[in-house]
């Protein structure tokens, strides 16, 4: 299906972050997978290794991203770009809610510090 309502999103949570899935294959993409990341005040995810590209837009508060040891704090409007094998994170260093928008490829895992391999429910 080429629209997909705000009401039909397939929202998870994992990490203290809530997932908010609107472009994944279960509606029909076939490449692509984009959602919205909501990430409570005082959160940090868990640092991890991706292997596929993501591209992350903040919407609203300030997230503070790792990419490969790399630390920018970012605000709405700005955007960054994890390579496809580099080590990440993503934390909310203030009390305020704050919200990015998310895209990747069809098939997206990560690898934790301890060697445990997530496969999101929201990018398969």
């Amino acid at each position: 299906m080429p629209f997909v309502p705000a009401a039909e999103a397939v929202v998870h949570e994992m990490h203290g972050v809530r997932f908010v899935s609107y472009i994944l294959p279960a509606h029909g993409s076939k490449e692509l997978c984009a959602w919205r990341g909501e990430i409570p005040g005082g959160t940090a995810g868990p640092a991890h290794t991706i292997t596929r590209e993501e591209v992350f837009l903040v919407l609203s508060g300030t997230l503070r991203f790792s990419i490969d040891g790399e630390v920018s704090t970012l605000r709405p409007g700005d955007a960054a770009v994890a390579p496809a094998g580099s080590s990440l994170g993503v934390s909310n260093p203030t009390e305020e809610p704050a919200a990015m928008w998310v895209t990747t490829s069809v098939g997206l895992e990560a690898e934790l510090a301890d060697g445990t391999r997530i496969s999101p429910p929201w990018v398969s």
